[in-house]
């Protein structure tokens, strides 16, 4: 494994099916002028170790992860958080609706059966609660929108770097389990309609690459908007 891809600037795709683990969803992270590594998502678990790896072997330090956002409660979203919490000491940063499974008190919410993994609960430090909230991390501002519709508590994530949008739009395409997990396909319509309006440059989607120029990324969301 030779590190991290370097997608634009100080953002990087740190694992994902074809990277780290079949069962792992896209995960990034961004690295601030410090030199402190702010990560989106983290995989399903089992990678957790080597992901730590690709970031070392990338040039940063894994002991200077300060964040952890986790874009909703999956397992191959959050399997590695307390992992990676362990390594780091990092704040986990959530949305409150997703908090049940992320937390533990509900463990079907979190999909780990259908992985057939074990899911290690860890507690929110930053619990997000509205409809749009930001961070700063140096010299990095993280814009987080809530994006209900695939779990109620989904998030999207995006910054702008060097004259560029970049958006960080997890678990776009689905799926839809109403029972399970709570979604709701109006309110992933409105979710898509908000991250189409960002008019993002870059979209880092959490299973299915990412897409160069503000035409691909709109016609990646309508695609789905369409076919639901």
């Amino acid at each position: 494994m030779s590190g991290a891809k370097r997608i634009w600037a100080d953002v990087y795709e740190l694992g994902g099916a074809y990277l780290t683990d079949p069962k792992d969803c896209a995960v990034f992270m961004i690295v601030n002028s410090l030199g402190e590594v702010i990560m989106i998502d983290c995989g399903a678990g089992p990678s957790a170790t080597l992901i730590l790896r690709m970031i070392q072997d990338t040039g940063f330090d894994p002991k200077k992860i300060v964040a952890l956002v986790l874009t909703h409660g999956h397992i191959d979203h959050i399997g590695g958080a307390a992992a990676i919490k362990k390594a780091s000491g990092c704040k986990i940063i959530a949305h409150e609706l997703d908090a049940d499974a992320i937390e533990g008190r509900n463990m079907n919410k979190t999909a780990a059966q259908w992985y057939g993994l074990e899911y290690e609960p860890v507690k929110i430090d930053d619990v997000l609660k509205g409809d749009y909230e930001s961070r700063k991390f140096g010299d990095i501002e993280l814009h987080l929108l809530h994006t209900p519709g695939h779990t109620p508590g989904s998030i999207s994530a995006y910054l702008d770097r060097r004259d560029k949008r970049i958006l960080f739009g997890q678990d776009i395409h689905g799926p839809f389990d109403a029972n399970t997990f709570g979604s709701n396909e109006e309110h992933w319509r409105l979710s898509m309609r908000k991250l189409q309006a960002l008019n993002a440059d870059i979209l880092c989607e959490g299973h299915f690459g990412v897409y160069q120029g503000r035409d691909n990324v709109q016609r990646y969301i309508e695609h789905y908007l369409e076919s639901m």
